[in-house]
């Protein structure tokens, strides 16, 4: 993960919303799913291939180039917190972006520069 994959992403989030303040429920469950979980990172970099268009969880493993059970653990993750949609069942399943994901995508923004400034701290072991 780079620097330079955060900011395509917020660039990609600001051509896609609309500014607009998040409420505070919103930008901590957003917080918690992509900057405070190990995951977090791999969970962005899938909403934002769902952002461009729906897969299937072996669609994503393939374009991720992960484990095809890690996207699963990822897309129940997701799909728990109604950040995406699933259409069809097992196999088949396709995945799209949630209306609520699409309304607060500007708090995803946020979310997306706290990961920065986690990646770019030093950490000091005493």
């Amino acid at each position: 993960m780079t620097r330079a994959q955060l900011l395509e992403f917020k660039e990609i989030l600001r051509s896609k919303s609309e500014q607009r303040k998040p409420d505070k429920q919103t930008s901590k469950l957003l917080f918690y799913l992509f900057t405070n979980t190990r995951g977090g990172f791999t969970r962005l970099r899938v909403i934002m291939l769902l952002l461009e268009r729906s897969y299937n969880t072996y669609q994503l493993a393939q374009e991720l180039q992960l484990d095809y059970k890690a996207i699963q653990h990822h897309m129940k993750v997701l799909e728990k917190n109604n950040m995406i949609l699933k259409t069809g069942e097992k196999y088949g399943a396709m995945f799209y972006i949630s209306t609520f994901l699409e309304v607060n995508i500007g708090a995803l923004d946020l979310a997306i520069d706290k990961l920065d400034q986690k990646m770019n701290q030093k950490k000091v072991y005493l």
